[in-house]
């Protein structure tokens, strides 16, 4: 599904990514954790396709990201990839269903059928009935599940999220964690989540740990009892998240 080799990225002086390999299942659970300017968010955006890499490979759903022409990522951002930001990013001038309906209508698809896909994920949400509300209308939690709808609505393969529920209260985020596993159970989505939220990180399959512009080791799901806490697909044991010369940095 995601497919990531020696991925570096620096901002001037400054290496942020630091010889990256990542590889994640389809319909995989995974959060990334790690102190701030460990290199999480700008990982998360060169997957979306929201930035690239200075060197390495990125192959996204089957794709040679790192390949195609801006046009052609362009393309492929908006049917392949779903984004959930902390802050919602709906436009405030749309209604929740017009915001829904946006990434399908820009990649070319009929009024009637995005509207009916919108009303659907709606539907599914729980928020059918605020449909014609404006986002500020709308709850903290109900307008991140309108972008949660809105990051669905092309019936993408990935859906990446960067601090999801980091300003929700702690029943908006118990809600929004419980909707990612019930979208992967309904939908089959590979889910990648940035986060510092330690409930969170604890109940995905995998926790992915970075410092320092490095992958610096990875554990299982923490909740063994949870039903949540079942991957889709088991790793191997022997499968690498990060390059062998790294893994003495473990530990830390």
């Amino acid at each position: 599904m995601i497919d990531i080799q020696g991925v570096t990225k620096s901002f001037g002086h400054l290496q942020v990514l630091k010889g990256i390999d990542l590889h994640i299942n389809k319909g995989e659970v995974v959060s990334i954790v790690g102190p701030s300017g460990a290199g999480k968010t700008t990982l998360l955006q060169i997957i979306g396709t929201l930035d690239q890499a200075d060197q390495g490979q990125i192959m996204v759903d089957g794709v040679r990201v790192d390949q195609l022409s801006s046009k052609k990522l362009s393309d492929f951002r908006n049917q392949h990839i779903g984004f959930v930001f902390q802050f919602h990013q709906l436009l405030p001038e749309f209604t929740a269903l017009e915001n829904v309906m946006i990434p399908s209508l820009i990649a070319g698809k009929s009024q009637v059928e995005t509207k009916q896909r919108a009303q659907e994920l709606l539907q599914y949400m729980g928020l059918l009935d605020r449909a014609r509300h404006k986002p500020n209308e709308l709850s903290g939690g109900e307008k991140q599940r309108v972008a949660v709808a809105r990051a669905l609505v092309n019936h993408p393969a990935v859906i990446l999220a960067d601090e999801p529920s980091g300003s929700l209260d702690s029943k908006n985020k118990t809600e929004l964690h419980q909707l990612f596993f019930d979208l992967r159970k309904e939908f089959g989505q590979t889910f990648v989540i940035v986060t510092h939220d330690e409930g969170l990180a604890s109940i995905t399959d995998r926790t992915i740990h970075m410092k320092d512009g490095r992958l610096i080791q990875t554990t299982p799901c923490q909740a063994e009892n949870d039903a949540q806490c079942q991957p889709s697909i088991q790793c191997s044991d022997d499968e690498t998240l990060y390059p062998q010369e790294h893994s003495q940095e473990s530990s830390i």
